[in-house]
């Protein structure tokens, strides 16, 4: 097995070829606990491809272990976990995206560990300050929901102040959830979001994609 770095290159080559579905086909064929820090080292990457990717490999890798050994993978979600915590001394950008990733694969890492994803956009929980992080936390969220339904319905009241915020980013990621729910407390605002014509840019999975807010809101579009 090649050393650190030229991992970290090879990696690198996988996250940026043309096909993604190659890409990560070849990440998937690596060692997972080998592969697991390079991954971590892109969630900061300039290339917005890069690290986005990243974020799907993250989950594939982590899904696979979950089935063959499941306490490696409980190790990096715990990490991921502590690079949101304030005294990680860091800012923990793509743990909440690669944990929502996770989770829609695993069903066993989502059983265990979807109460901490959700506890972000919680008041009295694990509530996420940092605007920006909040963003990544909301996009775990909805794929999370797309993958299953079940695990975030309690929590979508908690969408409310999101999608009233002012950040169109906030609103459209926020809708992208609420969508698939009748709930009472977020309903008409959703509906009101379903005109939106303002423009985002978000990521499906594999590439960014662009999509209104309306189109977000209305479940036009979805993670694969």
């Amino acid at each position: 097995m090649p050393g650190f770095r030229q991992l970290k290159k090879t990696i690198l080559g996988y996250l940026s070829d043309k096909n993604a579905d190659r890409g990560l086909a070849a990440i998937r064929r690596l060692p997972g606990k080998k592969a697991v820090n390079p991954l971590f080292s892109f969630f900061y990457n300039r290339d917005e491809r890069v690290r986005w990717r990243s974020v799907t490999a993250m989950g594939m890798v982590l899904a696979d272990m979950a089935l063959n050994t499941p306490e490696s993978a409980r190790i990096i979600m715990r990490r991921m976990i502590w690079n949101l915590n304030d005294e990680s001394g860091g800012i923990g950008w793509g743990s909440p995206e690669a944990m929502g990733e996770t989770m829609a694969r695993s069903r066993l890492m989502a059983d265990e560990y979807h109460h901490m994803l959700l506890s972000y956009i919680m008041p009295d929980g694990n509530f996420i300050e940092h605007e920006s992080l909040q963003h990544g936390v909301l996009w775990g969220i909805a794929r999370l929901a797309q993958a299953r339904p079940e695990l975030v319905e309690s929590a979508v009241p908690l969408l409310y102040p999101y999608l009233k915020a002012d950040d169109p980013m906030h609103q459209g990621l926020a809708a992208w959830t609420a969508g698939l729910y009748d709930c009472p407390k977020t309903n008409d605002t959703v509906a009101g979001l379903k005109n939106s014509p303002v423009v985002l840019s978000v990521y499906t999975g594999q590439s960014m994609e662009t999509a209104t807010i309306g189109e977000l809101a209305s479940s036009r579009c979805f993670i694969t």
